[in-house]
């Protein structure tokens, strides 16, 4: 069986295997108070171009919906809430976990996945100019994903309009990295690391779906991470004891630009998965730069790869069609696509 599902069905880059065996038996403090962590927070802080004094404002998770949720729970008042796309993975895949907090996520439209800056003043305008705005959650933070839930990638001036408008609300932005390597490595893009943490107040450097076995790097690049912070990670049950685990990965990652690299090769398969379907006269929901190629398949013939392919659905597109979404990663060769090829 082909596996196209996602880009975390493999287990973890070998240099981060070999990098955890080695550092097994060293008998090392916790809670991420180790050497390893504090290798890769300065590694993560350079590659930012963060002052290295910010290393202090990086932190360690273990997957995306917890990132997310402890992050925006951290950072918004009790009267606040997220404003997202209405594709944002908070506002659709993530199962309420930001609501479960007692925070609420407001929306906009979405755009192939991004949110207008123009429609976010708007929106935060409208809020403002309501005279029962006192009986109503307060937009308190944007958030959007990079790449987004579609495979799409905001420009730099896109990012840095969306930074004008939260400048001028006061509200942080909040930047879904699950995918980050990804997006930076994709063709065309003008964003780099150092341009979203210029721009964004905090976001996160995605690796259980880069190459890890599980763990995000969470940035919080204006020096604005909150008070205890790591009394508030542990009241959600997610500070490590052995949060060497999340170092170790980090550090590896960050080591000889490991990171940049394997994220490629999840581009330049992707690009190879996309010729193959053009080729064969598929059709594309969305034009996808990234890792995420979104085909139409007609129903019949999705049920019949199947059987010997695996990939997501996406969504309804019609009542003969689905949406059906393809991932290569890190670990995806070009062997895999050709014989996806031989299938279509």
């Amino acid at each position: 069986m082909l596996n196209f599902e996602s880009d975390y069905i493999e287990g973890a880059h070998p240099s981060i295997l070999e990098a955890l065996a080695k550092s097994n038996m060293e008998a090392l403090s916790g809670y991420g108070a180790d050497s390893h962590t504090k290798s890769a927070k300065e590694k993560i802080a350079a590659a930012c171009g963060l002052l290295p004094e910010q290393s202090g404002q990086i932190y360690f998770l273990t997957g995306g919906t917890q990132t997310n949720q402890i992050a925006i729970d951290s950072i918004l008042k009790p009267y606040e809430g997220a404003v997202a796309a209405t594709s944002g993975h908070i506002s659709v895949h993530e199962a309420g976990a930001i609501e479960i907090t007692g925070r609420k996520v407001l929306t906009v439209p979405s755009h192939d996945g991004k949110m207008d800056a123009g429609e976010l003043d708007a929106f935060v305008q409208n809020f403002y100019d309501d005279q029962n705005r006192e009986h109503m959650v307060f937009p308190g933070l944007a958030y959007i994903s990079h790449p987004t839930e579609y495979g799409s990638l905001y420009t730099k001036a896109e990012l840095e309009r969306l930074s004008q408008v939260c400048r001028k609300w006061n509200i942080p932005l909040y930047m879904d990295g699950a995918r980050l390597g990804y997006g930076l490595a994709a063709p065309g893009t003008d964003l780099t690391l150092k341009d979203i943490a210029r721009l964004c107040d905090v976001f996160y450097i995605g690796g259980t779906k880069v190459g890890a076995l599980c763990g995000e790097a969470l940035v919080f690049a204006k020096n604005n991470r909150p008070a205890h912070f790591d009394n508030f990670v542990k009241k959600h049950g997610a500070l490590l004891a052995k949060g060497r685990l999340l170092g170790v990965q980090f550090d590896a990652l960050f080591t000889d630009g490991l990171y940049f690299k394997i994220s490629q090769n999840a581009i330049d398969r992707a690009q190879e998965l996309k010729a193959a379907f053009k080729e064969k006269g598929y059709r594309f929901y969305i034009d996808s730069p990234t890792n995420q190629q979104f085909v139409i398949l007609e129903n019949s013939k999705m049920a019949e790869l199947k059987k010997k392919a695996a990939f997501s659905f996406w969504e309804k597109y019609d009542d003969s069609h689905t949406v059906a979404r393809f991932a290569t990663s890190w670990a995806t060769t070009s062997q895999k696509v050709a014989e996806l090829k031989a299938l279509l």
